[in-house]
């Protein structure tokens, strides 16, 4: 992953530098935001090198789902104010449609071991802590977080055909989910496709008018592609153009097509990696953590269509720390121990 990693941050540090000699960003604002996105990949280096053998990433996969635990507690005492809920510490406001990607995310990694680990009891544990997360994922109201946790389930049922008994425990679940589901979350995915009908103000798709709320960030993302025509290579600079809540036009937009093309290259180069790991490990905990961020992952990428799902703390801190481990596994898979050379180690 160094490559593009480097070469991501590269580009947005030359756009940022441009957009501040053309007037268009404010440089130090700019180049903190950059810092940002390196803190991220930082954190992805620290744990390659710090990472020595099994134990220890089972040990960090505990405190991060400890961690989860933790925060949906906290979340979950808020559903009876009825509104929607968010992360502890975020103000009055909150971001709930990024604290659903944090749990879609979160939930993806406890499955995914839910369905590969051998003890039976620990299975039960994992499974039990898939079904505790479901529950302030539901009650945050994000409908970039339903539309996420699809393409993660479905991620499941393509990597796992070997496990005969996951389809229909999924299939189960999803026929179940409408019913079980609160009037809450069902009155927020029908607002989507309610809200509008017979108004001239909104978006309409497949013949389908959507709500206020889609329309404008719908019409937000076609002025960001109309605008991209004024810099198309180096875009705006990192800040230079104005809030976009969608990461691929973000992107674009900030960083021109050239940044857009090698963050698809990178978010690719971290796909195909994953599952190589997934398909070469014989370990069931590093079987499970792989297509648990193979699922997670790609319920990001769908989750980044209405958010900027790949700049939030919240997920990519988690985000970065996984892949991590991930990106490990072969070096615990050669050694019979689990353990991993530290002499001559790669980043």
């Amino acid at each position: 992953l160094n490559g593009p990693i480097a070469y991501y941050i590269l580009v947005c540090v030359a756009s940022t530098l441009f957009g501040a000699m053309f007037g268009r960003v404010d440089l130090k604002t700019g180049l903190l935001f950059v810092l940002k996105y390196f803190e991220y990949v930082l954190i992805y280096f620290m744990v390659v090198n710090y990472s020595k053998d099994r134990a220890q990433l089972k040990t960090f996969v505990w405190a991060m789902l400890l961690t989860c635990v933790i925060v949906s507690v906290v979340s979950m005492a808020e559903i009876p104010q009825g509104q929607r809920i968010s992360a502890p510490f975020e103000g009055k406001s909150g971001e709930p449609n990024t604290y659903g990607g944090y749990l879609v995310f979160m939930m993806s990694i406890a499955a995914g071991l839910a369905f590969m680990v051998e003890p039976f009891r620990i299975r039960l544990v994992y499974f039990f802590l898939v079904i505790f997360f479901s529950i302030p994922l539901l009650y945050t109201q994000s409908r970039s977080s339903y539309l996420a946790a699809i393409p993660a389930v479905l991620s499941f049922l393509w990597l796992s055909k070997k496990k005969q008994w996951i389809p229909p425990v999924l299939l189960l679940v999803g026929l179940l989910l409408p019913f079980m589901a609160p009037k809450v979350t069902k009155d927020r995915v029908s607002y989507t496709f309610t809200q509008g009908i017979g108004r001239s103000d909104v978006v309409t798709v497949a013949g389908v008018q959507l709500d206020t709320s889609t329309s404008a960030r719908i019409q937000s993302w076609k002025e960001a592609i109309r605008d991209l025509s004024q810099h198309p290579v180096l875009g705006f600079g990192v800040t230079g153009y104005r809030f976009v809540d969608a990461q691929y036009v973000r992107v674009a937009a900030e960083t021109g097509l050239v940044g857009l093309l090698i963050f698809l290259i990178l978010l690719g180069t971290i796909l195909k990696h994953s599952f190589r790991v997934y398909s070469t490990s014989h370990d069931p905990f590093d079987k499970g953590l792989s297509i648990g961020f193979i699922a997670g992952f790609t319920g990001l990428l769908f989750h980044a269509i209405g958010a900027n799902t790949f700049i939030i703390v919240r997920i990519m801190e988690p985000f970065w720390f996984v892949a991590a481990m991930v990106m490990m596994i072969p070096s615990l898979e050669k050694d019979p121990k689990g353990e991993v050379a530290t002499e001559g180690r790669k980043i």
